[in-house]
């Protein structure tokens, strides 16, 4: 069977949701700035994409991942798929481009990933009560869904501080040793400024060029004064919780084949994917799920992988992630 390689990736910075530099930035915009370096570091003529698809939570009513594509520079023969899937859903998108590849025939196929908090999201159209009346946590907010994760499986707030350290302490030796360099791809761009006591607002050049949105300065005594957003009782912070995010990455995918005939050495082959579902009031811990039945396939056991990343959202789904998978905290999220 033909594998799928990944030869070139490439992303912008992640910026401050409504605060950051990119809280002006049409999403689109940020999808086609890394599709187009991506094709770009990848050393290929834009036609030679076959498809795209792009992987985005909120703003796929218009089929974001064909918008993007003209606008990166991709050709009309190109096509364009937009994929929702929530938080994998750029995860998916690649999975889908190395299928089309190992099994469609494909050559060459981009996948991609866009998400801006700044910008508004599509409407729903329409709700059907039934969905609510069976599934009422299907709407709940993330936050909720995180404080059930810990007090559901005993995942205590010392325990979900001191990961969220260890989180930023190695966020910051990553980017202290120039890893993400070869990664973010500069985007200048307006951002929107507002004055805090006059409300006042003015438009700014800006150019971002690295992510926003980590505390180097972080400690523990810090973390441990934040109160619970959702009151006493509950777990999570704004310490212990992601921030919210506005940013785009993609990878070009090729067929092993064509990567020989062009001399390109890839970077990783795409092996395999798989998904699961879970509680609706359970959030980030489909990895629980999915992930065993994925090295089952493979016959592979987590001790055989090197190195893992798993989704980071908050510090209690991603902590019995993985301790209810087993994994070795030295091999997990390292950057």
């Amino acid at each position: 069977m033909r594998e799928a390689v990944i030869v070139s990736y490439a992303r912008t910075g992640l910026a401050k949701s409504h605060r950051g530099g990119f809280n002006n930035t049409p999403t689109m915009s940020l999808a086609a700035h890394a599709i187009s370096n991506a094709v770009t570091k990848a050393g290929i003529d834009p036609a030679a994409v076959e498809d795209l698809y792009l992987g985005n939570g909120a703003h796929g009513a218009g089929n974001l991942g064909r918008l993007a594509g003209l606008l990166a520079g991709l050709p009309v023969t190109t096509g364009g798929a937009t994929i929702q899937r929530h938080c994998s859903s750029g995860l998916n998108a690649i999975a889908l481009a190395a299928n089309a590849i190992k099994q469609d025939g494909v050559d060459i196929a981009v996948g991609a990933g866009v998400e801006s908090i700044s910008q508004p999201g599509g409407a729903l159209g329409g709700l059907d009560p039934k969905l609510t009346d069976e599934y009422p946590a299907i709407f709940m907010a993330m936050i909720d869904t995180a404080d059930i994760v810990a007090e559901r499986y005993g995942v205590s707030r010392e325990y979900q501080d001191e990961y969220s350290l260890e989180s930023q302490r190695r966020t910051a030796a990553a980017q202290e040793a120039g890893k993400f360099e070869d990664e973010i791809v500069p985007m200048k761009t307006v951002m929107k400024l507002v004055n805090k006591e006059t409300k006042e607002e003015s438009l700014v050049d800006y150019v971002v060029d690295r992510d926003e949105c980590n505390r180097p300065d972080t400690t523990l005594e810090g973390l441990a004064k934040l109160q619970p957003v959702k009151g006493e009782g509950k777990f999570i912070t704004a310490g212990n919780a992601s921030q919210l995010s506005d940013g785009g990455a993609a990878v070009v995918l090729m067929s092993d084949e064509e990567a020989s005939r062009r001399g390109i050495e890839p970077m990783g082959a795409f092996k395999g994917f798989a998904t699961a579902g879970c509680e609706p009031d359970e959030m980030g811990i489909g990895p629980v799920f999915a992930v065993p039945r994925l090295l089952e396939r493979h016959g592979l056991k987590v001790d055989d992988i090197d190195l893992w990343e798993l989704n980071e959202a908050f510090a209690s789904q991603c902590l019995y992630s993985r301790d209810k998978l087993g994994i070795d905290p030295e091999k997990y999220n390292v950057n």
